[in-house]
Order: C-alpha cells, then structure tokens, then sequence
C-alpha cells in the first residue's frame, strides 16, 4: 500500500510478536481489536448495567458530552487544512471525528441501535468526500491525530450493515497513512530531531491503527520496529532516553511544556494499547520503559520534583537552514491541568500486570472520571485523545499478570445494529518539503543528543 519498508523493515517478522498472537499468523487482525476489543465492549456495557462504580461515573461523562447524541449531522469537506498560511477547517473534523467515536461507544453500552446509526452516518459521509489533508507541517500532525481516531471510531461500527467499510478502508489508506508513513521516513525534509516527540508519536499511532482496521499486515510491522527503534524523537529510546535509579525515566518533552509532555504520554499509551490487543507486549518492551517515563510525567505533573538532563537537539532542513535548541531542565508545571489519558496506563500496570504505579495510580484517580473531546476545552488540544478511560478501561484484576498478550479471536461484541496542540515545534522559515537524507540521534553521556549517520539503508529511501 505504501513504501517498502526496507531491509530493515524487513528483517522484522512475525518473531516480533509474542508465540500465540495474531500476529505470529498471516491472518487479518482480531477485530474489533483497536482501542477496545470485544471482551472490552462487553465488560462496560456489564458493568454499567450492573450500576458499578467507577464505570457508571465514566458513562455519566459520554452520555453528557454534546457529541455524543444519536443525530449528530455531520459536515464533510473535500480538503482538511491545518496550519498557518491554509483555510484552516480541521475543527469540523475533528469534531466530527469524536462525535463518531462517542456515538460508538455509546451504542455499545447502551444498546441503543440510534448510536451505531448516527457513527455510521459521519463516517460515511466523511468517507465519500474526503480526497486530501493539506496545509503547513501541521498537515502531519492533522494526518496523524484524526487517522488513528477516525479508525478506532470506525472499528466500533465496521460490521453495522450499512457502514461503507471498504470505501472508509481506501480513505485512510489514501489520505491519511500516506502522510503519516512519509513522515515517519523523511520528517517533512528536517533533521531528524527537529520535530519533538509528539509529532513521531501521532504518526505512529495512524500508522499503527490504520495498519490494523485494513488487515495491512507490513504496516503494522513497520509501526512496531519504529517504537523499538526508529530514528526519530518518538521512538522509545530517544522519547524517554534516561532511566534513573529511582524507577523513574525522564520524558524528553518534559523540557519543552507539559500539554505537549501529556499529550506525548497519551499518544504512547495510545499506541501501545493498539498493540497489545494484537499480542504485541510493547507496554512491557525494554524492561517496561514506558511505565517509567509515564511515572515520571505523572509525578512531575503533580507538582513533584524530577530530575532533568540537559540535552540539545538540532534543529533545520536537510541541506537548508540549520540551528540547535537546548533543554536543561523540566518545564514548570499547572497541577490542575490534565488529559483524559491515565486509566488506560493505570490500568493496564496495575491490573493486568500487577505492577505498582504509585504515581500513575495517583494522577488517574485524580483526574477520574474521565471525559473525552469536549470536555478539555474548545482547542484542538483537547480533542487530541479520544478519552473516557474510566468508562472503557477500569478493569478488574487478571488472574494471571504474567501472561502473554493475546489477541482476541475475530468476533462481534454485542448485538449487530440495526439500520433503522495546536503544535508546536517551528520547522523554520516555510514548510520544509524535500528528501530527508539518513540522520538518527543518539543519547551520549550527559544527556546530549547528537546527529549521526546510519550504516544501513533508510527505509523507503
């Protein structure tokens, strides 16, 4: 579908993932199987049935959000513009975006076949006029954030009768991945750590979730390799490249802001979820890292004191205008400020695994029950997570915390309907177009992040 991804791409196989999941099989993915899978759906709509705290409190959230009410008239655009210089209409999608999601969720819980209808309605209109996301470098970031919503939106809904699965299939496969996978391999012609970690971050997860809705096999594979080890600030080594004595690891963007250090958490939990109802374990990878950067994120936005290395990244255009930026200590914080990102975290660490997470565990019931777009205000900021991570991810205990991950056998959850940050990093003056040339960044000794050269071939390149 898109590039190749290269030798070294290549090299990765289905051994990436664990014996026994979907993806040690050449099969299509569990479906649903992104952010929720059918064991998922069933256990909230239980348990809200049931009147069981904290679930009905998380439902309370959805059903008050004015996106989520059956009838939602949805407004469709040709081209979706973002960022300085364009006809900015990204908040139509956006909104529209979480109103699909919303009214997904909702019918899943409730039953109420009039919210599985109105998801549809958006979703095809959306998908029978969409051609093009246009505008400055923050077209990447449009592409990324609403690709992998716009997917987990449709996943709720892909088996109603009337959803134009295969047409919604080709838009994001033609406007949104595209954009994602060539960002991920030329980063808009910059060097490669021109762009923070968030950036990465939201095309990967497009990348990843749209790999999944169309059964793309390849590009799952390439979303993977790239959080163990891709060149860019999102990959998991660069995006949290110190790990303390103290179980802490330090969240590069910490040092930039902390709406852009939270939405980073986020995405990654984000992706890492995606992953994991799929059989990847990526939330455990490299000694569970993430779980480390995400206690320090929660800690520090709780007012707590962290430690910060200084570290320098270089900024410009490949063969353009160049320059270099230095972090030297993490950003103040507003202990009031929150994202509707911790319960999935939380929940996964504590209940799945077992672990503790004193700080995650803190932060996620601070900021419970959790709301979804709408909810954080009317900036694009607050529609960057599709949330309600009371409602969708409260869990109870697993019996055994050391198994693998495992994807969920195909199958439907519930009845089948009836018919009826802003951002962010300057890329410098212009929009930055162009061949990247093979750059990586490594972490040396005192935190300083360098350019080097890579020995092999650039995927795609």
């Amino acid at each position: 579908m898109l590039k190749a991804a290269g030798a070294a791409g290549a090299a990765v196989t289905a051994a990436t993932a664990l014996p026994g999941t979907a993806a040690a099989a050449d099969s299509a993915f569990a479906h649903p199987g992104l952010l929720h899978t059918g064991a998922d759906l069933a256990r909230m709509a239980a348990k809200v049935k049931a009147g069981a705290a904290p679930y009905t409190a998380g439902f309370a959230k959805l059903t008050a959000n004015r996106h989520a009410q059956s009838g939602w008239t949805p407004n469709p655009q040709a081209t979706v513009y973002r960022g300085a210089g364009s006809p900015q209409n990204y908040a139509t999608l956006y909104n529209d975006v979480h109103a699909a999601y919303q009214n997904g969720l909702r019918y899943h819980v409730s039953g109420d076949s009039a919210h599985a209808d109105t998801a549809v309605s958006i979703l095809n209109a959306w998908s029978a006029k969409l051609t093009s996301v246009e505008g400055s470098a923050d077209r990447f970031l449009a592409a990324g954030l609403y690709g992998y919503q716009f997917a987990n939106a449709a996943e709720l809904v892909r088996d109603h009768p009337d959803f134009d699965l295969a047409r919604f299939q080709e838009m994001l496969t033609k406007v949104f991945a595209p954009l994602s996978d060539d960002f991920l391999v030329r980063h808009n012609g910059a060097v490669v750590t021109n762009y923070w970690t968030n950036w990465d971050l939201c095309a990967m997860a497009c990348v990843l979730a749209t790999g999944i809705f169309c059964d793309d096999r390849a590009q799952v594979t390439r979303a993977v390799d790239y959080f163990k080890h891709g060149d860019g600030l999102g990959a998991i080594r660069h995006a949290i490249p110190v790990v303390s004595d103290d179980g802490l690891a330090e969240w590069l963007e910490a040092g930039r802001d902390q709406g852009h250090a939270l939405l980073g958490v986020g995405l990654m939990g984000t992706f890492c979820e995606m992953a994991w109802n799929q059989g990847y374990d990526l939330y455990g990878y490299d000694d569970s890292r993430f779980l480390k950067g995400a206690q320090y994120v929660a800690k520090w936005s709780m007012g707590g004191e962290v430690s910060y290395t200084a570290n320098t990244r270089a900024k410009g255009a490949i063969g353009g205008w160049s320059g270099r930026e230095t972090a030297s200590a993490a950003a103040g914080v507003d202990p009031a400020m929150t994202r509707p990102i911790w319960a999935m975290i939380a929940n996964h660490y504590t209940k799945r695994r077992g672990l503790p997470a004193s700080y995650v565990t803190r932060i996620a019931a601070k900021s419970s029950p959790e709301g979804g777009g709408g909810d954080y205000g009317p900036n694009s900021g607050g529609y960057d997570q599709l949330g309600f991570g009371t409602l969708a991810f409260t869990r109870d205990r697993v019996a055994d915390t050391g198994a693998s991950p495992a994807a969920t056998a195909p199958s439907h959850s519930g009845a089948r309907p009836q018919t009826g940050g802003q951002d962010l990093a300057a890329t410098g003056p212009g929009d930055i177009v162009g061949w990247s040339a093979a750059a990586g960044v490594t972490a040396v000794a005192g935190g300083l992040l360098l350019l080097r050269r890579r020995d092999r071939v650039r995927r795609g390149e």
